[in-house]
């Protein structure tokens, strides 16, 4: 049995793996996957992330047609698909509120005060929805990808599909509010990959002030 992985050594540890063995993950692991997914934080709390998973032969064969014929994404047993609802915070709110009430998180005065604010900050966001909705799906498959990393999987961020394809895939072609933030195949490495090291911090990282480099 795996013994997961500390954090830093997780995030330290990780590579974009392209090649994948065809071992399925089992059913257990890849319920504890999806846990450690969905515990990411999100804007307002509104998990405006929509998540599929996808393993079956046919559906991965035609995601892999809508990701410019990657084969990573027939390759690993599971790919995961990021999606982002842009006006989740439309419906669902009660739900929500329910659950931090009962669970003791918010109180009736912090419920009532994001009655208000939630409707009235997204509503002012505009079109800005989208962009809040994908960074919360991002921060998710980052989660996911270290909780994988952990528990002895490899993964791969993608960045390379057709979102109108992508959708048509997962059954959201006729929903404009949804966005496609990200691929991420999960399963075994067939191949290692080394680390193809990182810019001295000073280059992209400053303090207070871009002019004014990172020194450690």
């Amino acid at each position: 049995m795996h013994q997961p992985l500390d954090v830093p050594t997780a995030i330290l540890q990780r590579r974009s793996i392209k090649t994948f063995k065809s071992d399925p993950i089992p059913d257990e692991l890849l319920h504890k996957l999806v846990e450690l997914t969905v515990a990411a934080p999100s804007s307002w709390n509104l998990q405006d992330w929509r998540i599929v998973v996808v393993r079956e032969p046919e559906q991965k064969a035609a995601l892999q047609a809508a990701a410019f014929n990657q084969t990573m994404v027939t390759q690993a047993p599971v790919t995961f698909v990021f999606a982002a609802d842009a006006y989740a915070w439309q419906e669902g709110l009660d739900r929500i509120f329910t659950q931090a009430l009962e669970s003791g998180a918010w109180n009736e005065g912090t419920v009532g005060y994001f009655k208000n604010a939630i409707p009235g900050f997204q509503t002012k966001l505009g079109d800005k929805n989208r962009e809040y909705a994908v960074k919360d799906a991002m921060i998710a498959a980052t989660h996911l990808v270290l909780a994988a990393e952990s528990l002895g999987l490899s993964t791969c961020f993608m960045n390379g599909w057709s979102e109108d394809m992508v959708k048509a895939v997962i059954g959201a072609g006729d929903n404009p509010n949804l966005a496609i933030a990200c691929l991420v195949p999960v399963g075994y490495a067939a191949d290692p990959r080394q680390n193809p090291g990182r810019l001295p911090l000073e280059v992209n990282v400053s303090l207070d002030r871009l002019d004014n480099p990172y020194q450690a």
